[in-house]
This record gives C-alpha cells, sequence and structure tokens, in this order.
C-alpha cells in the first residue's frame, strides 16, 4: 500500500530554524521539498561546506579505529570482539551525542596522534632495518675511528664487489707500498688499504676500478656495535608502533560513540543542507514539506509541544505536483519492495505492485525449485538469514533472505505436487507430469506438461496484471476506462486459459475449449472497437486494428513464461544425477561411501545456488517486463523523511 501524502507549509522566526528541523526530525516523517520562488523571499544559503570536512575526517577516524581494532584483536587472540555492524541507541542516547560534539572531537584528535605516533615509529623502524642492511658488510670491523691516516700513510675502508675482488686484490699485491686486509662474504667484500702517500694515486685508480666504496661511517664503535646500536632502535620502535596499536585498541569502546556522533554530525550537515531547499525573509524563513497522512497529527502535536513560535499549516499536493513514495505493507510483502524499487520505485499516484507481484514472485521461485529437500534448505537459511539481520531495515540482506524462506514455502509445496526430494521420488504417486518425460497433445501436438503448466501460469499472472490495470483506473476516477483497458483483458486472458486447458487432451476438459474460445473472441472484438474511443475520425479505427497487432505481443509475453519449464527442468535434472550417483556410492559398501557423501552435500548445495541465481534473476525479469508491462507506471522517489540518512545508528 502507498501511504497518501499531505503538504505542511511552514514559517517561523530565522533564529528558530535549527531548533524546528530539530522537532520534525524527531517525529521521523517529513521530508523536506524544494520551496517555490515567492516575492518578498530570497533563497537560503547552504552551509554545508565545513561540516562535510569534518564529518569525513571523523569517518576516516572511525574507519582506522575499527581497522585497527579488530586486526589488533585478531593478533592477540582477543575473544568476543566485533565493533563492525548497525547499533541501536535510544533517541536520548542519540540527542546526547548531538550536544556534546565536543567529546567526541577529541576522540577523533586522539586517534589521529596515536596513528600518526604509530605511522611514525614504523616508517623509522623502517628506516632503521635499511640502515642495519646497509652496515652488515661492516660487522667485522675494528672501531671506526681506528682507521686513521698517518703522516706518511693514508688508511681508507669499504667495500668491494665480491666479483671484482680478485682482480682488485692482485692490483695490490703488486703495490709494494701498500698493505690490506680483506673479509667478507656474499655480495661484497670489506677492504682496509693502508698505503704510502706516494701510491696513493696508483691505489685510487686501482681501488676506482673495483667499484671500492668507502665506508660512511666514523663512529667511534665496531661494526658489531653499530649493528647492535641498530638492532636495539629498531626494536624500541617497535616497541613505540605497539604501544600506540595498544592505545588505538583502548579505545575501541569508543567506536560506538564514534558511530553515534558521526550520525549526530551528518544530522548537522542535513539540515545545512536543506538551507538551499527554502527560502527566507529578513526574520523568518519559509519551508515546505512531505508528511505521510497518518502521521499529521504527530507533527502536529511535535510542533505544538515545541514552545517555538511557528505557523503552520497542512494540505492536500495539487494534482501536478511531484509526491515521494513511502511504502507501507506487511512483514511478507516488505521484502519484495527491493525487487520492485530495482525496477523503480512506485510513483505515489498508482496501485502498488507489491502485494500481487510478492505472491507471483514466491510462487515462480517455488515452480522452478520444486523440490521439497531444497526448499526446507531455502526456508532454513533464509529464515537464519532474516532472523539474524531482524534488527536491521528493510532492505538489502534481510529482504533477500526473506524473500528465498517465504519461496521455499512454495517449493515445498511444488515438491509436493511433484514428488521430489533432492531429486528423488518419495511418494507412491505424483500429482504433477513428470518434467522430463510426460507429454501432453495440444490440437494434435506434443508438448512437454510442465511447459503447458508454464504458459498456464504465465496467462494467469498476465490476467493479474490486467485487473492491476482495472483497479488503477477505477481508483483515478475512471471506471469505464478500467473495465474497457483492463477488465475485458483479463477476461480476453480468462477464455484463453480455458481453451488451452479444454485444447489439452489429457485434461478431458474439451467442452472448455468452445466456451473459452466464444469468451476470448468475444472480449477481443470488445477491446478492437473500444480502443479509438478517445481518437478522432480515423485514429478510432487505426487504434481498433492496433489492439489486433498487439495480440502478438501478448502470445510473445506467454512464450516467455517457457523459462519457468526450462530452468525447472535443468535443477531437476541435475538433482537427480547427483543424487543416483550419491546413491549408488553410498551403498557400494567400499570407500566410495566417503565420496557418495562428500557428492550428496556438495552437489545439492551447489545446485541450490546456481538454481536460485537463475530464479532470482529471471523471476524477476518476467515481473518487470510481463507483468507490469501491463499496468505499471513507476518512475517514483521513495520518501526519505529528515534524520533518515543514518549510516551506522538505528534509533530506537
Amino acid at each position: 500500500m502507498i501511504e497518501r501524502m499531505r503538504k505542511l507549509n511552514l514559517i517561523a522566526l530565522s533564529y528558530e530554524r535549527d531548533r524546528t528541523l530539530d522537532v520534525l526530525e524527531r517525529t521521523g516523517a517529513a521530508e523536506i521539498k524544494l520551496r517555490a520562488e515567492e516575492e518578498g523571499t530570497r533563497p537560503l544559503q547552504e552551509e554545508g561546506g565545513e561540516l562535510a570536512a569534518r564529518l569525513a575526517s571523523w569517518e576516516e577516524a572511525l574507519d582506522l579505529l575499527t581497522r585497527e581494532a579488530v586486526k589488533y584483536a585478531k593478533a592477540h587472540d582477543v575473544k568476543d570482539f566485533s565493533p563492525n555492524g548497525e547499533i541501536s541507541v535510544s533517541y536520548a542516547e542519540f540527542l546526547a551525542a548531538r550536544n556534546n560534539l565536543s567529546a567526541v572531537e577529541e576522540i577523533v584528535k586522539e586517534i589521529g596522534l596515536l596513528a600518526g605516533e604509530r605511522d611514525a615509529a614504523l616508517a623509522e623502524r623502517a628506516r632503521l632495518e635499511r640502515a642495519a642492511a646497509a652496515a652488515l658488510p661492516y660487522r667485522s670491523a675494528r672501531k671506526f675511528t681506528s682507521y686513521t691516516d698517518t703522516k706518511h700513510t693514508v688508511t681508507k675502508l669499504g667495500l668491494v664487489p665480491a666479483n671484482l675482488w680478485e682482480t682488485c686484490r692482485q692490483q695490490l699485491d703488486g703495490l709494494s707500498l701498500a698493505a690490506y686486509q680483506a673479509d667478507g662474504e656474499g655480495e661484497n667484500v670489506l677492504l682496509s688499504v693502508t698505503v704510502h702517500k706516494s701510491a696513493l694515486a696508483e691505489a685510487e685508480l686501482i681501488l676506482g676500478a673495483a667499484g671500492f666504496t668507502a665506508c660512511p661511517y666514523r663512529d667511534d664503535c665496531t661494526g658489531e656495535e653499530l649493528l647492535l646500536s641498530l638492532g636495539e632502535r629498531v626494536r624500541a620502535e617497535e616497541e613505540r608502533a605497539a604501544r600506540a596499536e595498544e592505545k588505538l585498541f583502548g579505545l575501541s569502546p569508543s567506536v560506538k560513540e564514534l558511530k553515534i556522533g558521526c550520525d549526530a554530525l551528518r544530522f548537522e550537515l542535513e539540515k545545512a543542507e536543506q538551507a538551499e531547499k527554502m527560502r527566507g525573509t529578513e526574520r523568518t524563513f519559509l519551508l515546505e514539506a512531505f508528511v505521510p497522512a497518518a502521521k499529521e497529527n504527530d507533527v502536529k502535536a511535535a510542533l505544538d509541544g515545541s514552545g517555538i513560535t511557528v505557523f503552520y499549516e497542512f494540505s492536500d499536493p495539487a494534482e501536478d505536483e511531484f509526491i515521494p513514495t513511502l511504502l507501507k505493507n506487511n512483514k511478507v510483502v516488505e521484502n519484495f519492495e527491493t525487487i520492485t524499487n530495482m525496477y523503480s520505485p512506485p510513483n505515489a499516484r498508482e496501485l502498488d505492485p507489491n502485494t500481487v507481484m510478492s505472491f507471483f514472485y514466491s510462487l515462480f521461485i517455488g515452480f522452478i525449485m520444486a523440490d521439497v529437500g531444497y526448499g526446507l534448505m531455502m526456508m532454513l537459511g533464509g529464515g537464519f538469514l532474516y532472523y539474524k539481520n531482524r534488527a536491521r531495515q528493510k532492505g538489502g540482506i534481510k529482504s533477500l533472505a526473506g524473500v528465498f524462506a517465504i519461496g521455499g514455502v512454495f517449493a515445498v509445496i511444488w515438491g509436493f505436487l511433484f514428488n521430489s526430494i533432492l531429486g528423488m521420488q518419495f511418494l507412491p504417486f505424483t500429482v504433477m507430469p513428470d518434467a522430463q518425460s510426460e507429454m501432453y497433445n495440444l490440437v494434435g501436438i506434443s508438448i512437454p506438461g510442465v511447459l503447458v503448466i508454464s504458459l498456464l501460469i504465465g496467462v494467469v499472472q498476465l490476467a493479474a496484471g490486467y485487473l492491476c490495470k482495472c483497479a488503477q483506473l477505477w481508483r483515478r476516477g475512471k471506471p469505464l476506462d478500467g473495465i474497457l483497458d483492463g477488465g475485458i483483458w483479463a477476461l480476453f486472458s480468462v477464455g484463453a486459459e480455458l481453451a488451452i486447458v479444454g485444447l489439452v487432451e489429457e485434461f478431458h476438459l474439451s467442452f472448455l475449449a468452445a466456451a473459452g474460445g466464444i469468451l476470448a473472441g468475444a472480449m477481443l472484438v470488445v477491446a478492437v472497437f473500444t480502443a479509438g474511443r478517445h481518437e478522432k475520425l480515423l485514429g478510432k479505427f487505426t487504434k481498433g486494428f492496433g489492439s489486433l497487432y498487439g495480440l502478438i505481443n501478448y502470445f510473445t509475453d506467454v512464450l516467455s513464461y517457457i523459462r519457468l519449464y526450462g530452468l525447472m527442468l535443468t535443477g531437476a535434472v541435475i538433482a537427480q544425477i547427483i543424487s543416483q550417483y550419491s546413491v549408488s556410492f553410498l551403498t557400494s559398501g567400499s570407500a566410495l561411501v566417503v565420496v557418495g557423501a562428500v557428492l550428496m552435500v556438495v552437489g545439492h548445495v551447489f545446485n541450490l545456488a546456481i538454481s536460485l541465481l537463475g530464479a532470482y534473476i529471471h523471476t524477476a525479469r518476467l515481473q518487470y517486463v510481463e507483468f507490469f508491462g501491463r499496468f505499471y507506471e513507476g518512475e517514483g522517489e521513495l520518501f526519505v523523511p529528515l534524520g533518515s540518512a543514518r549510516k551506522y545508528v538505528r534509533v530506537v
């Protein structure tokens, strides 16, 4: 059902704007609309730039704290820690957070400082590790200050690539006024050369050709001591980073407070952004909003009891005014609203299709699965997921789980009718024809029986679509149009249905063929002669012939329901094969028993998943094209009340 909307027109003093929006937000029943230009008023300026930047920094801090806390808890095996997910708070808690945003700001700053401390420590540790890797070839060096020059000699300490060392050694051996000491393994050789100043130039040529790199260290320590010092500094930085991470984890209880604060700040931003929809004078602001008719008294009571000096009135929206859509259905049907909304939300002035659509959607999913075992798995799995997410608002995984659970009920019913449990027969009788082998004779043509049933189901849904069109036009004060554009075609569909049943020899109801044909033919004649009733002159005739041409589209749409048979047959054959092989392995009395058990579980779970995916997509396609094509207009926008743009918190 689509809720009827009323329009609120409100005027209050400019300095009361924030309080007024708070009052409307608390009702959860007012969507601010763009107010038209009016003489003597001016548009208000949007003021959310600074708040948007602040909110972005808060959410960045929340994301960082959550991510690091989860990582810390996993690394340190902290039990029962889960900072993710939506949280529920009272309105008093939410209001308190809005009045104390400075406390959240302090938490954000502390998170930033700790994260900066941790990052600085990790960066310094990485730098020290690189320094330690560079100093490793000098492990065997004496104190670096001992490699000094004298009055007549020069001492050089550094590294020579190992692949050039042999050539360098031979050339150094040829220098009579030089002495050297070499040590090291791996890619470099640690070389200490003491050479007389008279042979310095020649020695430098030899070392240069060998790729000699001078030692950068001048510390009063040995190479071993240098490495130990660097190692201690690395460990110190690791400890500094660990302390910062521990302190970050210590802030994890603040995740709830930070989430509430983010959504509270988001509301402040929302209020600031709503300014551009309003208009103002020198001392007042003017606001218009849509309010569900059922909530009108609640909004009146909230405004009257707020203590704010405000003038307001309620009125019905204009005929040509765009109205947001608020859907109000029971717990079963609301699961299917997401499917309709994926196509397009209904507009506020049409019939809500979800009640009728939900029945056919469940019927079709059940028909495609048509297995007691699969139906029970859908009911249990979908029901578990729905219960687990029961606190969430409708939509998402919650609604999808509900759709599958309800579809599972229909799958169990169809499973009994087709006598199938995991692809195996379990009853001594079968109501429905065998999907693989049993054929029906339709006007002398042999057709799979289940295919004929699929077509009959399709005609029923098309008739329901025309009845929805009839009801929609009737509600709009056009009963004649409803009867002629919807009711007549619904009766035509009934006639076509009866004719098909009468033409199937196995039904033994041949008398229905003539009755159905007469009904369908009579309704077609009426449709042809009344199709152009709103046209002029030639249009009256062309419109009538156009309706005849529309029969092609009608029968094409009926044929689209063959996909129900195709998907059902595919899943049934795969289920049967899996069960046959599994049972043969399980009864073999050999090690293949294990293979049979694994095949039974994995095979059927895989088939269920693939079949459900196909059923979900193709059943939606039948609703969008064949069913909605009869009456549905769509192009609506869902009602979004002020303050509902919360991301982390559900206010109860």
